[in-house]
C-alpha cells in the first residue's frame, strides 16, 4: 500500500494503445506500480474513490503522476461487464482543437472557449448529423492554422470550453443509443444539431 494526495480532478489521460483518450481520470502522486495497477484508490475513510490504473513516466517507473479511473465510471462500466462481457462506449467521431486566445482572435471570436471540429470521421454520428471540418487553413507568423470548421459551444446545455468538457459528459451521462445535442457555431450563427450516439468502433 501507498499513500498520497488527489491533485487533480477531471483529468485527460491521453491515448496511447487503444487510440482512444481515456476522460474524467483521478490524478495522484500516490505511487502507483506493476504491484498495485488495477487496484482500489482509497480515500480516508477507507471508501473506493478509483481504480489505479496509468502512470505518467518516460522512463517506465513511476515520477510523481499516476492516474486512476474515478469510482462513478466504474459503477457505470462494471454492471454492463459482468452481464454482457463487454461494454460499448458511445463516440461522436469528430478530431479538433480546443480554442485558444491565438486562434479565438484569428477565427474572430469574442471569447477563447469551444472546440473547433477539424476533422469529421465518415460516417459517425457527426457526419449522419452534418457536423463540418475545417476546410483550409490560415497562416499566422509561420503557424498554420485550421479555420472554416464548426465550433461546439456546448453538449445538452452544458457549456464546452474545452474537449474535456465533451468527454467527460459523453463518459459520465451518455450511452449507445442515446440523443447528444450540440450547440455549434457555423458562420457566425448558431444551430443545434442533434447525434444519435453509436459504439465506438475498434482503435484498429
Amino acid at each position: 500500500m501507498t499513500s498520497g494526495i488527489v491533485s487533480q480532478l477531471g483529468r485527460l489521460l491521453p491515448a496511447q494503445g487503444s487510440g482512444f483518450s481515456i476522460p474524467d481520470v483521478i490524478q495522484t502522486d500516490a505511487a502507483i506500480n506493476p504491484g498495485n495497477s488495477g487496484g482500489p484508490l482509497l480515500n480516508m475513510k477507507g471508501e473506493v474513490v478509483g481504480i489505479n490504473t496509468a502512470i505518467q513516466s518516460a522512463s517506465g517507473e513511476f515520477t510523481g503522476v499516476g492516474f486512476a479511473i474515478p469510482s462513478r465510471t466504474l459503477m457505470k462500466i462494471v454492471p454492463t461487464l459482468i452481464q454482457d462481457g463487454e461494454y460499448n462506449h458511445p463516440w461522436l467521431g469528430i478530431s479538433g482543437r480546443d480554442i485558444d486566445p491565438d486562434l479565438a482572435n484569428i477565427l474572430n471570436l469574442t471569447d477563447a472557449k469551444g472546440f473547433l471540429v477539424i476533422i469529421v470521421i465518415e460516417d459517425s454520428p457527426a457526419s449522419k448529423a452534418g457536423l463540418h471540418g475545417s476546410i483550409e487553413t490560415k497562416e499566422i507568423d509561420g503557424v498554420d492554422y485550421p479555420i472554416g470548421g464548426d465550433i461546439i459551444l456546448s453538449v445538452d446545455g452544458k457549456e464546452v470550453r474545452q474537449i474535456d468538457d465533451i468527454l467527460i459528459h459523453l463518459q459520465r451521462e451518455k450511452s449507445v443509443g442515446d440523443e447528444m445535442v450540440l450547440e455549434i457555431l457555423r458562420d457566425g450563427r448558431t444551430t443545434n444539431f442533434v447525434l444519435l450516439l453509436e459504439e465506438r468502433p475498434n482503435s484498429n
